[in-house]
């Protein structure tokens, strides 16, 4: 039966209520209220846990009358739709097959109008707003029904609503399946991604869906240019470009930059930045940055559980609630609990979070969000297995050693890794009518973190008929309180013929860090204890105490910064984006074991520049240059000390030439080469070693290929090439001249595929190589290179239930996944089941 109601010669559409329209105004984190100077984490963390308890009791109490006030008829379910392009008649009279939504318009007023269609999953206003793009249409309420017209003159029908705004947020920009067409994190403004003079990877929530996505680890699988680490089995790191940080992470724009795994149950997308990015986010960010964008209370009910189960006893359950409470303010709460063990002997997996987030709209103008977090994590710290080395006589001498992919070395059930993370955010956000729009943004986080490893300390050697590898044993304590509030001001003129989009803004920072390091001792005497390989568990008492060189550290690190950047339209077919920012990094630092103190002040000059050149709107044919530091005291704060104190930052310098062509407007094609320096590393003076000298010390040069998007519109597609060439350039601390940089590989080779058969019926199918890659920088160790292949399959069971099946690595290939030094190397996971179901009601 068709649900088309007839009208004057009309037929349908649906409409997108006024409330739900304010999802298309978003802002960024905000403000917080200020701290005193040294208000310590105990004070101000009960604070947070506090708000953070009020805004989780405020999600319970809502009631459901408000559903109401949201004038909604719209389903928040999603679906799959298939509707071409071509008139908007008869797309219409499609979305009304497809979805069974009454709907109704004036077929003269839509005669001569085409629409792009609709492809890919979404929830019935999505899907009838990407319908209606650029139509002019508006959508009308009426009595049992919709009716689609033209806009007509305010006040002479009052149940007419704003025409629907089809564009994703200025904040997170837009996505389409796997393709994201805007993105913030780069200039902090409402930018195209293809009017961005950097290498730019945005992981969208559809391809999170599709994959699976659990970790950082998964999110740059599919990256091209970047790579995992294994973080000692306790924390992510990331190598962009050849430079490995365990810092470089954010959240929308502002600092998380404490060491621990970090999970996506709370994250629209993942935007990936490659190349030195200091004029943006300041210090650090000399290979690239990660910013993770939160999910967003808006007007449109969501409604979603996800259940998951999979190899190895992994459980996980997730909720994403979001409700209008009236035409001002909404709610939404995503939440998460996971427990799993895991290929690994002994090793298992607790996690979970809560994040409440409240979005108030006392204007059209004026917008604040406020939003907590809790996320723990508990796990077996798992440093992987040791290397053969370089031992004589041994016949796979240079490589890993041949074992089981589950054989740990040390003692699992006494390797725990844990951290506790409460965080506060808040944005207030103001547009104002001489078009000046002001933003200020505020993350407070306090971080509790402790970790203790009983692992593999040294290569396999032969000890008569058998191999045994020496096992140590240290555990390390952190606790962290990070404050960060950043004021941007934006502004848009002209200068003649110049069109400039001006951003200007300070940031203000203070991080207090503590930081305590044991040295286990087996049998209270000795550092080290053997194992053998047919017993690689050790049951040897071990007493943890401070020896002589660990860390008993207390760090007050203070960072003010100003910024300036200009987005000047030259010409239509011309864009240059020109920046600075200035940074005072000050940090006082007490060695509490040996009583040395400490204080070091770096000004930190980050200039940008770029220059985009459009031989027509769809492509861009850019070059940049850009600059990003990393003082003594490291990425972690912890690393100054009497020999470095006094020591100039590191630098980053990035030369960058690249093109962007959005070859429809649902896939792209990017490609880049650059030039990476690394200055200012230390090195010994030759000829005396009693003294050290600063040099280029490190290039990376290499070219990235990438592809996203639609090939047609059911098949989806993400993944592109990475050549990179890193080396060190001269003699350094730990690396000889012409030594290859640790754990990057030549060739990584990546490409992750959708196709969808019917609106009911999807599968996916991916494949990941990787070249060979040294596992330190002495090039002694080689870890082989692999091709991994996975699979999904989405199936569609009614409009409310969808259930989807990964596989990864089908064909049950042996391979190592990452390394930490030459004896901490993470074998690859064997073939691995995961069975998702998602309800969205």
């Amino acid at each position: 039966m068709k649900n088309t109601i007839i009208k004057n010669s009309t037929s349908s559409v649906a409409l997108i209520p006024e409330a739900n329209r304010r999802d298309g105004f978003r802002g960024e984190e905000g403000c917080s209220p200020q701290t005193r100077d040294g208000f310590r984490h105990s004070y101000l963390a009960m604070a947070v846990r506090g708000a953070l308890f009020s805004l989780g009791l405020a999600a319970m109490s809502l009631p459901h009358a408000v559903l109401a006030q949201s004038g909604s008829a719209t389903s928040a379910t999603v679906q799959a739709y298939s509707i071409p392009a071509g008139p908007m008649e008869s797309a219409l009279n499609d979305f009304v097959r497809q979805t069974g939504l009454k709907l109704s318009f004036d077929a003269a007023e839509v005669k001569g109008i085409a629409t792009q269609g609709v492809t890919g999953n979404f929830t019935a206003q999505d899907g009838l707003s990407r319908l209606l793009s650029g139509s002019g249409l508006e959508a009308v309420t009426e009595p049992g029904g919709y009716v689609i017209r033209k806009p007509t003159v305010a006040g002479t029908q009052p149940a007419v609503l704003p025409a629907v705004q089809v564009a994703a947020t200025p904040i997170t920009g837009p996505t389409d399946g796997y393709m994201a067409t805007k993105s913030f994190s780069a200039t902090r403004t409402d930018t195209p991604l293809r009017d961005v003079p950097q290498s730019i990877t945005v992981v969208t929530k559809d391809l999170i869906r599709d994959q699976n996505m659990l970790s950082m680890g998964d999110v740059v699988r599919y990256v091209p240019g970047v790579g995992i680490s294994q973080g000692e089995g306790n924390r992510d790191a990331v190598i962009f470009r050849g430079n490995n940080s365990t810092g470089d992470f954010y959240v929308d724009g502002l600092r998380d930059d404490v060491q621990y795994f970090r999970d996506l149950y709370n994250i629209e997308r993942v935007d990936v930045l490659k190349g030195a990015n200091g004029m943006i986010f300041g210090r650090g960010g000399g290979g690239g940055v990660i910013n993770r964008v939160t999910k967003e209370a808006g007007w449109t009910p969501i409604n979603e559980i996800v259940a998951q189960y999979g190899s190895f006893s992994q459980k996980r359950i997730a909720i994403d609630v979001g409700r209008p409470i009236n035409d001002i303010a909404a709610f939404r709460l995503n939440a998460m609990y996971e427990h799993s063990h895991s290929y690994r002997n002994g090793v298992e997996i607790e996690r979970g979070g809560v994040n409440p987030t409240l979005t108030i709209k006392p204007t059209a103008q004026t917008k604040i969000v406020l939003s907590g977090e809790y996320f723990m994590d508990n796990r077996t710290a798992d440093r992987g297995i040791p290397s053969f080395g370089t031992s004589p006589g041994v016949v796979d001498s240079g490589r890993p050693v041949n074992t089981h992919w589950s054989t740990f070395f040390g003692n699992p059930a006494n390797s725990p890794a844990r951290v506790d993370v409460w965080a506060l955010n808040s944005l207030i956000e103001h547009a104002f009518d001489n078009g000046l729009t002001v933003r200020n943004r505020t993350r407070y986080a306090n971080y509790d973190k402790f970790y203790q490893n009983i692992y593999a300390g040294g290569q396999a050697v032969v000890q008569g008929p058998t191999l045994e590898v020496p096992i140590s044993a240290y555990n390390n304590a952190t606790q962290r309180d990070n404050i960060f509030n950043q004021t941007d001001f934006l502004y848009t003129l002209n200068t003649g013929p110049l069109k400039h989009e001006l951003l200007a803004g300070v940031e203000y920072g203070r991080q207090v860090t503590d930081n305590f390091r044991n040295t286990g001792f087996f049998n209270n005497t000795s550092t080290s204890t053997p194992v053998t390989f047919l017993n690689p568990i050790t049951q040897v008492p071990v007493t943890f105490r401070q020896n002589a060189t660990d860390a008993n550290n207390h760090g007050v690190v203070e960072v003010a910064a100003v910024y300036l950047q200009d987005q000047i339209t030259i010409l239509p077919q011309v864009k240059a984006v020109l920046g600075i920012r200035y940074d005072n990094f000050d940090l006082k630092f007490r060695n509490n074991r040996t009583g040395d103190v400490f204080h070091t002040n770096d000004s930190l000059v980050s200039p940008r520049v770029g220059l985009i050149y459009k031989p027509i709107e769809e492509v861009s044919i850019y070059g940049n240059y850009s600059l990003a530091y990393v003082p003594r005291a490291g990425d972690q704060l912890a690393s100054l000390n009497l020999s470095n104190a006094t020591l100039k930052p590191e630098q980053f310098t990035n030369l960058e030439l690249g093109a962007k062509w959005d070859i429809r407007p649902d896939l792209a094609l990017t490609a880049a080469l650059y030039q990476l320096d690394r200055s200012n590393v230390i090195a010994p003076v030759p000829n005396d070693i009693t003294r050290t000298m600063l040099v280029d010390g490190q290039r990376s040069r290499g070219a990235e290929v990438g592809l996203m998007g639609r090939i047609t519109p059911q098949w989806s597609v993400m993944g592109g090439y990475a050549y990179t060439d890193a080396e060190i350039t001269r003699a350094i601390t730990g690396a000889q001249a012409g030594s290859v940089v640790a754990q990057v590989p030549k060739h990584t080779v990546s490409m992750w595929n959708r196709y969808d058969f019917t609106p009911f019926l999807g599968l996916g199918l991916g494949v990941v190589h990787r070249s060979n890659m040294y596992a330190a920088l002495d090039n002694t160790v080689l870890l082989p290179g692999f091709t991994r292949m996975d699979a999904a399959m989405f199936l569609r069971v009614s409009k409310v239930l969808r259930v989807q099946a990964n596989i990864e690595n089908i064909a049950n290939v042996d391979y190592i996944a990452s390394a930490n030094n030459n004896n901490n190397i993470t074998p690859g996971a064997p073939r691995i089941y995961r069975l998702t179901v998602i309800a969205n009601f």
